[in-house]
């Protein structure tokens, strides 16, 4: 037997002394409440993964059993160990409950849990442990994990995850040390197991002899930053999103009461406007937070957006309204922008960062690449005019669940020393998509690992601190987009969202672009005409461009634009972009009207003829085919100099002509003037010029 396959079949030897794989009964329909009596329930079969499984559409199965504990595991004595129940599902609602009593619940994406059922578990004692799922919509539900952990100080699952580590770190640096683990594992006197004090000070003498191998993992730290990613919608509405931010925001606040070395992080300036609209009490607590240091405001960003579907002016925006509200509530701007979920990254997005006080940009998305593994871990990342920005990829699977599990934590560290020659790596624990954040039992299993010696060195930090520390010469760089090898198909899905953004985008445009026109021509000139917005108060106009802004913005987001949410999303979502078009039109049409009244308009060179004002709000002069909705009748263009250009009549109210080159950010005037009878080009206008 080689080194390795001794060293793995004696920690799963160990494992077993206090772990415990559950049979379950099952019960394929709903119940009122938890059972209470199993007698005519079966017992259930795992598939060949080993996973208990039922159909899809949302269907409800129970899962119930008797738990007793015993007086031992493989003659290891269990008495006065904590008993905890560890359950991985897959479904869109679980609900746990023990003797009757609900005691956690979670769903699709807080879809695990570690339960005490006794801090000291004595032999004989009975638990009625009973799961309530329901099977996802679009998938079939399944019971994936679920066993018993006996837990104490030094017990045998401990030092055998302990010895786990320091063999996954030799296999990886120093494999020739490998035959050392096994030689001192090969000594375990396992006739020892009926005498616990004797078994536990052998495994004891054994670490004590391995420590000098550990050494090398104090070298690695572990800087641990709580998260909760929080899609803003995607299999739920928004209304969905401000129940779970609040629950979020709350539940950390609380956990730093007991846990006070918890640090937090969190993006988007509209979650944190709604906090403070709606919850007071719980902002003014974040302020506090942030103040202490315990809070990080993340992002600088209105929303986590899509950025390869929106203009350049959309990107300036969400980081605008973004960093203003962080200044004004926080007293900082970010200097973090955090994508972890877009679906991909233009080349020309730190250049846009930079100049918005962006210094560093943190995505993990990349990860997803189904074809090619992104090269860097940490490194410059440089637009075409040249401008870099300092990049870090985020550990992988950041958006679903990230326990404080020290193997999990230790590899990735290990992996990331592989990739990046660097020892300070960054974990996020926390459950997220759905947010959630961290829990009470990831906090406890980090205050057990923390001082284990053959563990890297934890500690929970902010993701500025950690990446103050890193590097910053000598580093790769990447000279193009961060192109997502995935989700490809967002980009034709749900076209009406992306046609209503680049409506609205570019009505933003025009409508502030004439409503600083307006007021620089009125400010100079004459008092502004009694208009429903621009008469209203000082600045009213500006305070409805940042609304509309924001309604555009929020739409932005990666789930939303792309066309990857529940069909009840978008409808929300045209709600917002009607809000934004009410408000772009009528600034716009009420400054092009103040313009317009306020040109000096020549003698007309026809009776009954009425001034046609053309705007071009671009920085270029401009020809173009010109589409207006004229009274009844026919009509006629003229230029001011009487010249009849041709024109064609589209319909009966629509009137199409060419008009001459309009002056960048200008206009130019015609006459429209009545006709006796209809003139029409020989050559019709094409409609797409």
């Amino acid at each position: 037997m080689n080194s390795l396959t001794l060293i793995e079949e004696t920690l799963a030897k160990l494992r077993q002394l206090t772990e415990q794989q559950l049979l379950w009964f099952g019960w394929s329909r709903d119940l009122a409440s938890p059972p209470e009596d199993l007698s005519n329930w079966s017992l259930t079969q795992p598939n060949h993964q080993g996973y208990l499984v039922w159909e899809r559409g949302g269907k409800v199965q129970w899962f119930a059993q008797v738990l007793t504990i015993p007086p031992s595991l493989n003659d290891y004595s269990l008495a006065g160990l904590s008993l905890y129940l560890e359950l991985t599902w897959w479904a869109q609602s679980a609900q746990v409950y023990v003797n009757s009593k609900l005691v956690t619940e979670g769903d699709l994406f807080d879809s695990s849990g570690r339960l005490l059922i006794t801090p000291s578990a004595i032999p004989g004692d009975k638990f009625l442990i009973s799961l309530r799922l329901v099977s996802p919509g679009h998938d079939i539900g399944a019971l994936m994990q679920s066993r018993c952990i006996y837990e104490k100080a030094q017990d045998p699952g401990f030092m055998a995850t302990q010895w786990s580590i320091l063999s996954q770190y030799l296999q990886q640096f120093d494999p020739e040390k490998l035959p050392i683990i096994a030689r001192h594992l090969a000594t375990i006197d396992w006739s020892l197991l009926n005498q616990t004090a004797e078994f536990d000070a052998q495994l004891q003498r054994i670490s004590n002899q391995l420590l000098p191998l550990a050494t090398p993992l104090q070298q690695y730290q572990i800087n641990l930053l709580g998260h909760a990613h929080l899609d803003l919608a995607w299999l739920w509405t928004v209304s969905e999103t401000w129940r779970v931010a609040h629950n979020t925001f709350a539940s950390v606040l609380s956990l730093q009461k007991r846990f006070p070395e918890l640090t937090f992080g969190h993006t988007s300036a509209v979650l944190y406007q709604w906090i403070e609209e709606h919850h007071p009490d719980l902002f003014t607590a974040i302020q506090e937070q942030v103040k202490q240091g315990k809070w990080e405001i993340l992002g600088g960003m209105w929303v986590e957006p899509e950025v390869n579907l929106v203009g350049g002016e959309s990107l300036i925006r969400q980081l605008l309204y973004g960093q203003l509200y962080f200044r004004e509530k926080f007293g900082n701007i970010c200097t973090i922008a955090w994508l972890p979920d877009s679906f991909g990254f233009p080349s020309q997005l730190p250049q846009i960062l930079q100049q918005a006080g962006i210094n560093y940009f943190l995505t993990g998305k990349l990860h997803w690449n189904d074809t090619n593994k992104f090269p860097h871990g940490w490194f410059n990342w440089r637009s075409p005019d040249g401008t870099s920005i300092l990049t870090l990829m985020l550990p992988p699977n950041l958006t679903g669940v990230m326990d404080t599990n020290p193997i999990s934590m230790s590899n990735n560290a290990f992996n990331w020393f592989q990739q990046t020659n660097l020892t300070n790596s960054f974990w996020l624990p926390g459950v997220g998509d759905h947010g959630g954040g961290p829990s009470q039992e990831m906090l406890a299993l980090y205050q057990r690992w923390s001082g284990s010696p053959f563990c890297p060195q934890l500690r929970f930090s902010t993701a500025l601190n950690y990446l103050q520390q890193l590097p910053t010469h000598d580093l790769p760089t990447w000279s193009d987009e961060l192109y997502l090898e995935f989700h490809r198909g967002c980009y034709t899905t749900h076209g009406e969202q992306k046609k209503l953004n680049r409506y609205s985008e570019g009505l933003m445009y025009e409508a502030e672009l004439f409503m600083s026109v307006a007021q620089n021509v009125y400010s100079k000139r004459a008092p502004f005409p009694t208009l429903n917005y621009h008469n209203a108060k000082k600045h009213f106009c500006q305070e409805k461009i940042a609304q509309a802004w924001q309604e555009i913005l929020f739409n932005q987001f990666h789930d939303i634009l792309p066309g990857t949410s529940i069909p009840e999303v978008f409808t929300e979502a045209e709600f917002k972009w009607q809000q934004a078009r009410e408000i772009g039109e009528t600034i716009l049409r009420e400054s092009l009207e103040a313009i317009a009244s306020h040109l000096l308009i020549p003698p007309s060179p026809h009776r009954e003829a009425k001034p046609l004002v053309i705007f071009n709000s671009l920085n270029w002069s401009r020809s173009e085919v010109i589409t207006i909705t004229t009274p009844p009748g026919n009509w006629g263009i003229a230029t001011l100099k009487g010249e009849t250009l041709v024109t064609q009549q589209q319909t009966p109210e629509q009137l199409l002509f060419y008009s001459e080159a309009i002056p960048s950010v200008g206009y130019r005037l015609y006459w429209l003037y009545p006709l006796a009878q209809p003139t029409q080009s020989p050559n019709p206008i094409p409609t797409e010029y």
